[in-house]
């Protein structure tokens, strides 16, 4: 008969002559890992890899700044002094504010880029999110954080001990022996399997750009709305929390992706086969000395005439 799982914190790693911290080593290889898979599908579809190293990097700052300030604005009741306010080396990022943050960061330079190669790029980047955030939630996990309620399921955890970033369950204080829902663990598992869902599915050549996207946004929204209802320590607004409102949009941004610019991009391919070039079949071809402009035979008087990836540094 399938029981709760045994969990004991580990927030330090001990390596004899010096200590790694759990959660920020567990970031930074999420990032890491996340911003190599992004730029390998990237540069797959024109998109040079320091382009999207640069581009990534970028939004990582903004998204742990924005998933800093949420964690703070609904953890309120766990800050103890100021420099708990900036502690992120003991945990403490919410995905909602940080996926916002770096969507208005990424925004200004996407906007330049033409339209098969900004969701070529999102399509890359869902896919490093996806398997960058499972590895994430492995530091959460290592620091006793997001937690849920009380329960005896089977992929629940059994706290034996450790110390914890979140000392309660709701307004139970949390002692050894008590099992509950631990949505860290959770988020792991199922960020696990959109990750291989989005590479099955990207790894066909004739994929709509923007499908892995659309994929992602909905399984996601649905896959965190659902884990949020058993969330017990986050602030909640007419019942939800911030993430299930984030879950929400997400969703619609899933139906309008995959409706509405599939369409227009399938357009846009339609368009560049009867020319036999595309910016993913012949990225070579989407620029040129005199002024970095696709081929006018191909581009037509649409957005494909805009520079395929322009320089960060620009903007």
């Amino acid at each position: 008969m399938l029981a709760v799982i045994p969990y004991t914190t580990f927030p330090t790693i001990d390596l004899g002559i010096f200590e790694l911290r759990t959660f920020g080593l567990m970031v930074a290889l999420g990032v890491l890992l996340g911003a190599w898979l992004a730029a390998r599908y990237g540069e797959a579809h024109g998109i040079p890899r320091d382009t999207t190293y640069s581009l990534g990097m970028r939004m990582v700052v903004a998204g742990v700044i924005g998933s800093r300030v949420t964690w703070v604005l609904t953890h309120l009741d766990d800050l103890d002094s100021p420099i708990d306010v900036i502690a992120i080396w003991e945990g403490g990022l919410q995905f909602s504010g940080g996926f916002i943050a770096a969507v208005i960061f990424g925004f200004p330079v996407f906007r330049h880029w033409t339209r098969l190669t900004r969701w070529n790029s999102l399509d890359g980047l869902a896919l490093g999110l996806s398997f960058g955030l499972a590895i994430g939630r492995i530091g959460c996990y290592a620091v006793g954080e997001h937690f849920g309620r009380e329960s005896s399921f089977f992929l629940a955890t059994r706290y034996d001990g450790g110390s914890v970033r979140e000392p309660a369950i709701g307004d139970v204080p949390l002692v050894e022996g008590m099992s509950f829902h631990n949505l860290s663990l959770y988020e792991l598992l199922y960020m696990l399997v959109i990750g291989t869902v989005l590479a099955w599915i990207l790894r066909g050549r004739r994929t709509t750009p923007g499908t892995a996207m659309a994929v992602f946004c909905l399984l996601y929204g649905i896959s965190r709305f659902a884990a949020d209802a058993v969330r017990v320590n986050d602030e909640r607004v007419l019942g939800l929390t911030g993430a299930q409102y984030l879950s929400i949009v997400l969703v619609g941004v899933a139906a309008w992706v995959w409706v509405k610019v599939r369409a227009d991009l399938q357009a846009d391919l339609a368009a560049g086969e009867v020319s036999g070039l595309t910016p993913a079949d012949d990225p070579s071809a989407a620029t040129d000395d005199e002024g970095d402009r696709d081929d006018p035979a191909a581009a037509g008087a649409d957005e494909r005439s805009e520079p395929l990836v322009e320089d960060l540094d620009a903007d």
